[in-house]
């Protein structure tokens, strides 16, 4: 348990990035367990969908992309998601004999020494040549910080702590956020709440007509110039919109979705602006988004002054041999798919070059 374990790669988290990364890495000739490894601290099989909230069903989500080599069929529209992908992930995972361990903590990615690094977990020390990092967002909420907003004396949560609208029954709630999960919420909450406020900072921009391969091309061009410069990554919604589909357009048409912009201070009752206006609330729930989750890498020091990790395709320009999947522009299903099949072909690569060479 204590002895230190080599392999070629490492694949740290086993959502859809990750998975597909281990499905191209055994498809070119990798072994599980003697060539890589896939670790993930997720208690089982699903990656972020399994902690996904019961009511958002599978017939709620847009644009699930099946894992390569295995499409997604006849899953019933009406379930959750959660339950949907949780069984397709682990039927997957089993099909291609992928061994994932779980559950597995990685604290810390350090140099080790001879060109190879060290992953530390909770299950011992990984000595590796090449990394691919798929850790996702999930576990990093985003709560913004507002003045007073220790005194409210309601319940405040994250999306990521969201399990339904039927807690919300007969209270006040104000949703912040103006992303595809502040919408989500509040067209549920809505009939089951007191009253419902929306405050978002920026107005929401609505997107009319199907999102097709051009527009989808020129929203990953923008994330992937971020990231390219050493900033962090943005949402997708900041880049592509929201969707305005039937439930949307009947938001709006009810004022569920009549936004407000963003309030200055938090009291002990409720939500104010400097202008006087105040809302009484019983609930603040924060639909603030994602952080990437890569504290883990911080002893690599990889981050750019702006505050991103530099990333060309899925490679960290700072270490060639730390690929990001699932981050920036492979932050879609689609995406992080065609990201693991890049990492995977840098990273054979990288490890051809830097086989010694017989005399």
């Amino acid at each position: 348990m204590n002895a230190t374990r080599e392999v070629e790669v490492v694949v740290i988290g086993a959502g859809q990035a990750g998975l597909a990364a281990a499905y191209h890495l055994r498809r070119t000739g990798f072994e599980p367990d003697r060539d890589f490894v896939v670790l993930d601290h997720s208690p089982g099989p699903g990656g972020a969908w399994q902690f996904r909230w019961p009511s958002l069903t599978y017939g709620k989500v847009h644009g699930m992309h099946a894992l390569p080599g295995m499409e997604l069929t006849d899953a019933d529209p009406a379930r959750p998601s959660a339950e949907v992908v949780r069984e397709y992930f682990d039927r997957y995972e089993r099909t291609f004999d992928l061994r994932v361990r779980r559950p597995v903590d990685v604290r810390a990615v350090r140099e080790g020494g001879g060109g190879r690094l060290l992953v530390e977990t909770s299950e011992g020390v990984w000595s590796t040549r090449a990394l691919i990092n798929a850790t996702g967002t999930w576990d990093r909420p985003f709560w913004p910080r507002y003045p007073g907003q220790e005194t409210f004396r309601g319940r405040q949560l994250h999306t990521a702590q969201y399990a339904g609208p039927e807690e919300f029954a007969g209270l006040r709630v104000v949703v912040v956020g103006g992303g595809a999960s502040g919408t989500q919420h509040l067209l549920e909450l809505a009939p089951y709440a007191a009253a419902t406020t929306w405050v978002t900072r920026r107005p929401p921009v609505f997107r009319e007509g199907p999102f097709d391969q051009e527009a989808g091309r020129a929203a990953v061009a923008l994330v992937e110039e971020r990231v390219r410069r050493g900033l962090p990554p943005r949402s997708v919604v900041s880049v592509t919109g929201l969707p305005l589909n039937e439930a949307v357009r009947q938001g709006l048409a009810s004022g569920v979705l009549d936004r407000r912009p963003m309030f200055d201070r938090i009291t002990p009752d409720g939500v104010e602006w400097d202008d006087g206006r105040r809302v009484d609330a019983d609930v603040i729930l924060w639909a603030t988004g994602f952080r990437a989750a890569l504290e883990h890498l911080v002893p690599l020091r990889l981050r750019e002054p702006g505050g991103g990790i530099r990333v060309e395709g899925t490679r960290a320009v700072a270490d060639p041999r730390i690929h990001l999947v699932g981050y920036g522009p492979s932050a879609s299903t689609i995406g992080a798919n065609r990201a693991g099949r890049a990492a995977v072909r840098d990273i054979r690569r990288l490890l051809a070059e830097d086989e010694p060479v017989a005399a």
